[in-house]
């Protein structure tokens, strides 16, 4: 039983790898640019990134901020009903 599990997991590996040699050896890249259009794509995602990361930053802050203003306003609350006089 063991020895045919083996076998079995030994022609599936060496059909898995027949096929992947297979398909590498037809398949080419469609695409075809050139290392200057390389650069300015690389530029541009760069670009994209960085504006992505700017907006990811101001949200954050903008929500740190207010979070911040709530929980003062919330304190200075307390301190004014503990310090009311009575």
């Amino acid at each position: 039983m063991k020895s045919t599990a083996s076998f079995l997991c030994a022609c599936v590996l060496c059909l898995g790898i027949g096929s992947a040699v297979q398909d590498t050896t037809t398949t080419t890249t469609t695409s075809h640019t050139s290392a200057k259009q390389d650069i300015k794509n690389a530029g541009h995602d760069t670009k994209n990134a960085a504006k992505d990361v700017g907006h990811a930053t101001k949200k954050t802050t903008k929500k740190v901020v207010h979070k911040g203003a709530a929980k003062t306003e919330e304190g200075a609350e307390k301190v004014k009903v503990k310090t009311a006089p009575q």
